[in-house]
C-alpha cells in the first residue's frame, strides 16, 4: 500500500541491520519473520493514527530500530512490533501465540502488563515501581523492549496536545526507566531519554545550556574532528592494532554535573570532551597510557586503574583527564578511556548480552554466568538510602499485588489479605469484612500469589482482631496491630499518668490537670495538641522525660513565681557529712520519684556529696553511690539512674559535644529532631565543613548537673540513628552555673 512505502523501507534495512550480526541465520528467514511481525502489526493497527497523524505501525517500527542497539534476537524483534497490539486492539495473547512462538506472546502479555501500573509521585512508589519492573522480567528483554518503546514515545511527546500529559509523561521517564536503564549499563538509551525529558521538563535550563555549547562549537567540531588524528600523533606508530572512539557529554549530563559540582559553565567540566582507546592486550593499556602520560599534561587525582581493580559489575578500564590535547584549546581537558576489545564489548552489551547467553555461537556465553550477573545486577540496582529495604526486599522473597484499579502494592512473599489491607490504609484492617482476590471470596490468613488483584469489602461495625498478628507478614501489619493494643491500654493508664504528674504539680505550688491537660498547653511559647500533651504525660511515666523539667519550662513560658518550701541553708549542709545523710531520708529523689528504698554503698558511705547516682542490680535493690566510684566503672551503664537532693542548690552543665558526620544533607535536621525529643537546651551550635566528605558539629549543651547522664544517652541515641554516617564523638564538661 502506498501508504506504507517509506515504512516498509525502514523495515527492509531493519533486515540488513539485524542480518550483520545474526550470521548464523539465513538472510530470508530472518526477513520472513520481521515482515510476518511487520505485517501482523501494521494490520492490527490499520484504522489507527499517532497525535503526529502519521500511521500508528510507525511506532513500532522506529521502536524496532532503536532496539537493534541491543542485538537483539528475533523473538525480541517480533515482540517489539507486536508490544501494543494486545493493549490498543481486539488481538489476544492466543491470537499471537498462533501466529508467532509463545515466547513472542509471553513477551507481549507482560508489555501490556506494564501498560496498566500507573506511576504516582511519592518516593516509596518510585523505587518500589522500578523493583517491580526488573521483577516482572523473567529475562530481562521485556525491559528492552520498555525502554525502546518509551525512548520513541519521548521523542515524538511533542506532538501531545496536553502540556501536563508532557510533562507528567517526562517526569516518570525520569524518575522510572532513565534510571533503570541506567542500573543495567545501557548508557545510551540513559542519556537519550534524559534529554528528552530535559528539553520537557527544564526547558529554560535546556535552552540555557543549549545556547552555551552553541559557543563552544569551535572547539566541539574541533574535537569530534580531530581526536583521532592528535592520539595517532601521540602513537607515532608504536602502537599497533588499536581503534579511537569519543564523545561530547550529554547535554544533561554536563546540566547534572554542573549542578552537583556548583559549576556555572561547562567547559569548567573535567570530562566534557571523551576519547576511548581500544587495544589487544592489557600490557598494551599501560603502553598507550605511558606514551599519552609523557607527552601531555595529567591532572592530578583524576587517573583510575579499573583493571587492577574492576568496579563490582567487572567493568575494566583506565580512566585520565589531561590537558594540551589540542594547542588551539590548550586549557580544555579531555578525558581518555583506555581498554581492550574484550573490555569494551563486555561494557557495551554487558546486559544486553542476555539475549545471546543460550545461543551455542554466542561469543559472551562462556564467559558469563548470568545467574551470578543478574544477582550483583540487583544488588547494584538501588542507592545507598535503600540498602536497608534490601535486605528484606529480595525479589525472590516478594509478590506484587494489584488493586482492582491497577495500583500495585509490594509485599513479602506469604503475605495474606490482611496484610495487603494494612499496606492500603489501616481503615481498611480496622473493619475489614471479607477479601475479594481475582474476583473470588478469599480466607484472609490464605497466602496472596504474584499478580493476584485483591479487593478489601468493609464493614464500619466490625472492630479489629487483634488475634490476626499470628498469621500476618509484613512488619506494618504487626505494628499497627501491636499500636492497637497500646492504645487500648493507653486509655486504662492515662488516669495513672494524670494523678503522677498532679504529685509533681503539687510539689510545685500549681494547678492540677484537668481533663484537656491545659497546663500542658503551652510550653516553651509551643502550643501542644491534646493528643501530643498526653504523649508528654506517657513519657514522663516511662521515664524519658524529667518532670522537674517541664515544670521549670511550663514556670518559664509562663513567668510564674512560685513558693518553694525552704531550703536548708548551704552552710548547715556543710557542717558535716552526716546532717547531709540524714537530710536524705525525705528529700532524696531517685529517677524523679521520691520515697523509693536505696541503700548508701559500702564503697563511698564516707565519700558521698551532692554528685551522686544511684545503681540498681538485678533483684532490684538501688544503692547510692559517688559519680566517681570506681564500682561504677565496669557496671552495666543502663542501670544508672539519676538522683539528686530535692530543693538543694541547683546547677546546670554546659557540656561541650564534638560530632564529626559524613555530608549528608539531612543530618541537621535529624540531629535537632533527637535534642528536641530529649528536652535538651542547645546553648550554641556551629556546624564546619572539614572536607569534602566530613563535617564537623559543635554543640554546647545546657542540663541539669544532676541528670549528666543525660548526654551519654543522647550520645548512644545519635550512633543508633546515624550509624552509616556518625563518623566520632566527644564529650566534655567545661562549667558548672548556679541557678
Amino acid at each position: 500500500m502506498e501508504r506504507y512505502i517509506n515504512i516498509d523501507k525502514k523495515v527492509e534495512k531493519i533486515v540488513l541491520d539485524v542480518a550483520k550480526y545474526m550470521t548464523n541465520l539465513n538472510i530470508e528467514y530472518i526477513r520472513s519473520e520481521i515482515f510476518k511481525a511487520y505485517i501482523y502489526s501494521r494490520d492490527a493497527h490499520e484504522w489507527q493514527n499517532r497525535f503526529s497523524w502519521d500511521p500508528y505501525i510507525i511506532h513500532p517500527v522506529e521502536a524496532v530500530e532503536i532496539l537493534l542497539s541491543l542485538r537483539p534476537d528475533l523473538y525480541t524483534i517480533q515482540a517489539c512490533f507486536l508490544h501494543d497490539v494486545i493493549e490498543d486492539t481486539i488481538k489476544t495473547e492466543e491470537d499471537i501465540k498462533k501466529e508467532f512462538w509463545d515466547e513472542v506472546a509471553f513477551l507481549c502479555v507482560w508489555m501490556e502488563k506494564l501498560s496498566k501500573v500507573k506511576y504516582k509521585w511519592e518516593q516509596r512508589t518510585i523505587w518500589s515501581l522500578r523493583k517491580m519492573i526488573i521483577a516482572m522480567a523473567d529475562d530481562l528483554r521485556v525491559i528492552f523492549i520498555k525502554l525502546s518503546d518509551r525512548l520513541h514515545n519521548m521523542r515524538t511527546l511533542k506532538y501531545q496536545p496536553k502540556p501536563e500529559k508532557r510533562q507528567s509523561i517526562a517526569l516518570e521517564t525520569l524518575n522510572i526507566y532513565a534510571p533503570i536503564a541506567d542500573r543495567l549499563w545501557l548508557y545510551h538509551l540513559k542519556n537519550a531519554l534524559d534529554e528528552e525529558c530535559f528539553k520537557i521538563l527544564e526547558p529554560e535550563n535546556y535552552k540555557k545550556l543549549y545556547k552555551e555549547l552553541k559557543i563552544l562549537e569551535p572547539q566541539i567540531v574541533l574535537f569530534t574532528k580531530n581526536a583521532k588524528k592528535e592520539i595517532e600523533k601521540l602513537f607515532n606508530w608504536n602502537i599497533e592494532n588499536y581503534e579511537i572512539d569519543f564523545r561530547v557529554k550529554s547535554i544533561y549530563s554536563i546540566h547534572k554535573k554542573l549542578v552537583k559540582k556548583w559549576l556555572t559553565y561547562a567547559n569548567e567540566l573535567y570530562d566534557l570532551f571523551w576519547i576511548r582507546i581500544m587495544v589487544e592486550s592489557e600490557s598494551d593499556c599501560y603502553k598507550v597510557l605511558w606514551i599519552i602520560h609523557s607527552k601531555l599534561t595529567p591532572l592530578p587525582k583524576r587517573f583510575k586503574d579499573y583493571i587492577a581493580l574492576p568496579k563490582p559489575n567487572w567493568y575494566k578500564s583506565l580512566h585520565t583527564n589531561v590537558m594540551w590535547l589540542f594547542e588551539s584549546h590548550r586549557k580544555q581537558p579531555t578525558e581518555i578511556q583506555i581498554k581492550t576489545y574484550k573490555m569494551k564489548e563486555y561494557s557495551d552489551i554487558w546486559v544486553a548480552a542476555h539475549f545471546e547467553y543460550k545461543e551455542s555461537w554466542s561469543i559472551l556465553s562462556t564467559e558469563v554466568d548470568w545467574v551470578n550477573e543478574l544477582k550483583e545486577l540487583v544488588s547494584n540496582i538501588w542507592d545507598s538510602d535503600f540498602v536497608w529495604s534490601l535486605k528484606v526486599d529480595v525479589f525472590k522473597d516478594r509478590i506484587f499485588i494489584f488493586t482492582p484499579k491497577w495500583d500495585f502494592i509490594n509485599l513479602p512473599s506469604g503475605s495474606t489479605p490482611i496484610d495487603f489491607a494494612y499496606y492500603v490504609h489501616s481503615d481498611l484492617w480496622d473493619h475489614i469484612s471479607i477479601a475479594k482476590v481475582n474476583n473470588s471470596v478469599y480466607p484472609l490468613d490464605k497466602e496472596l500469589h504474584n499478580w493476584d488483584v485483591v479487593e478489601i469489602v468493609i464493614d464500619k461495625n466490625k472492630k479489629p482482631n487483634p488475634f490476626r498478628i499470628w498469621f500476618v507478614k509484613t512488619v506494618k501489619a504487626k505494628n499497627r496491630i501491636k499500636n492497637y493494643l497500646k492504645k487500648e491500654d493507653k486509655e486504662l493508664h492515662r488516669e495513672r499518668w494524670k494523678d503522677m504528674m498532679n504529685k509533681y504539680l503539687e510539689k510545685a505550688w500549681m494547678e492540677q490537670l484537668d481533663k484537656d491537660l491545659s497546663i500542658l498547653k503551652v510550653i516553651d511559647w509551643v502550643v501542644y495538641p491534646k493528643e501530643d500533651r498526653f504523649s508528654l504525660l506517657e513519657q514522663i511515666w516511662n521515664f524519658s522525660v524529667n518532670p522537674s523539667a517541664i515544670i521549670k519550662r511550663i514556670l518559664k513560658t509562663k513567668n510564674i513565681n512560685t513558693t518553694k518550701k525552704d531550703r536548708k541553708q548551704e552552710s548547715n549542709i556543710e557542717d558535716s557529712k552526716t546532717s547531709i545523710l540524714e537530710s536524705w531520708k525525705n528529700t532524696l529523689v531517685i529517677w524523679w520519684e521520691e520515697n523509693l528504698p536505696y541503700k548508701l554503698g559500702n564503697c563511698c558511705k564516707n565519700k558521698i556529696w551532692n554528685e551522686i547516682v544511684a545503681h540498681i542490680n538485678g533483684k532490684g535493690i538501688i544503692t547510692i553511690h559517688q559519680r566517681t566510684c570506681d564500682v561504677l566503672k565496669d557496671v552495666n551503664k543502663d542501670r544508672l539512674l539519676s538522683a539528686f537532693i530535692q530543693w538543694y542548690e541547683e546547677e546546670e552543665v554546659i557540656v561541650d559535644v564534638e560530632l564529626i558526620f559524613k555530608n549528608k544533607i539531612w543530618v541537621l535536621k535529624e540531629l535537632s529532631d533527637i535534642i528536641f525529643s530529649m528536652w535538651i537546651d542547645v546553648d550554641a551550635i556551629n556546624t564546619t565543613k572539614i572536607s569534602t566528605e566530613k563535617t564537623r558539629v559543635d554543640l554546647k549543651l545546657k542540663i541539669m548537673d544532676y541528670d549528666y547522664m543525660m548526654i551519654e544517652r543522647f550520645v548512644d541515641r545519635l550512633s543508633i540513628k546515624f550509624q552509616d554516617t556518625l563518623v566520632s564523638s566527644k564529650i566534655w564538661n567545661t562549667k558548672k552555673e548556679k541557678k
